[in-house]
């Protein structure tokens, strides 16, 4: 049986397909030739990330497929429910990537609060030039140990991320309509953990009590983040999206970066991805990676090894 790993898998998931007498593929195939590939070579399982769509075009024009699987969490890019309606099998590893995410937030939030996306622009330029200057300028850090981290949504890489924020010495607080109340427990690297319990209170609340907010919802049809809870917020705030593009209104938040009611904002993910717009790119005050969330090693080979865990019990 082959697997077309459209948008490509782990090593460690191709082996232990293989070790099952699964054949893998990993041609990348152009969206417009995807059916006439999969029916041309006989595929019964195809797998994706974020770039390959698998909508009604390629459901009702293949009939040898069986499976589709998102290597990652939000499936937006398939159509579920149409997929299932038609009797194929629909898989994703929603915790494989939880971990990796919630590092690259702190990493943007280490970054932001001590101007490091800025000054690693800024010193190749003008580091041997005007030090000085420089110095003066990123001489205004803050400290994220003591301040308030504000999740919204607490789903695993809302928890995974909670548990960073823990670690460094943050409070957390967290809204999420769906889980009322949640248990985090922190490890450490001795065998030690602790506990500690949460309870969801509002979005405004939260809003308003955080130094730091990040957002970990699916994709939406309205803003979840707009000008009115950029309103709500603490003046100096900042803000992460490594979620979804569209999660934040991203005009709302260019005005509040440049009225002062923002500090900073990172993102990982762009309303208008792949092709982000100029004024969120050339933002003194935005920390930008390229939807990278789940992009370390550690993570793709969770995420191939959850996928071939699946396929094997599906379709063996």
């Amino acid at each position: 049986m082959k697997i077309l790993a459209n948008d490509g898998v782990s090593q460690s998931g191709i082996a232990a397909l293989e070790k099952e007498g699964f054949e893998v593929l990993t041609t990348t195939v152009a969206q417009e030739q995807l059916v006439n590939f999969i029916n041309e070579n006989n595929i019964v399982g195809l797998l994706v990330r974020s770039a390959t769509k698998v909508r009604a075009d390629i459901i009702d024009n293949c009939p040898s497929l069986k499976l589709i699987g998102r290597g990652g969490v939000g499936m937006d890019n398939i159509d579920v429910a149409y997929a299932k309606e038609k009797g194929l099998h629909v898989i994703n590893t929603p915790a494989a990537s939880s971990e990796s995410v919630a590092e690259l937030v702190f990493a943007h939030l280490f970054g932001g609060v001590r101007f490091l996306h800025d000054a690693n622009r800024n010193m190749p330029l003008d580091g041997d030039s005007k030090f000085k200057e420089l110095k003066k300028a990123y001489a205004k850090g803050v400290e994220l140990r003591g301040k308030t981290l504000g999740v919204v949504g607490f789903g695993r890489i809302g928890q995974a991320t909670a548990k960073i924020a823990l670690g460094v010495g943050m409070k957390v607080v967290y809204s999420d309509p769906y889980i009322a109340e949640a248990s985090v427990n922190v490890p450490f690297f001795d065998g030690q953990a602790v506990s500690f319990n949460f309870k969801s209170i509002s979005k405004e609340d939260v809003l308003n009590q955080a130094d730091f907010v990040t957002v970990h919802v699916p994709a939406q049809k309205e803003y979840v983040i707009g000008k009115a809870e950029f309103n709500l917020m603490k003046d100096g705030a900042g803000i992460v999206n490594a979620a979804r593009g569209g999660v934040i209104d991203e005009v709302a938040l260019i005005a509040a970066l440049e009225n002062g009611k923002l500090s900073f904002a990172a993102l990982d993910v762009f309303e208008s991805e792949p092709n982000p717009e100029i004024k969120i790119l050339m933002h003194p005050n935005i920390s930008l990676t390229p939807h990278i969330g789940a992009a370390t090693g550690e993570a793709q080979d969770r995420i191939g090894l959850e996928l071939a865990t699946q396929i094997v019990a599906l379709l063996k």
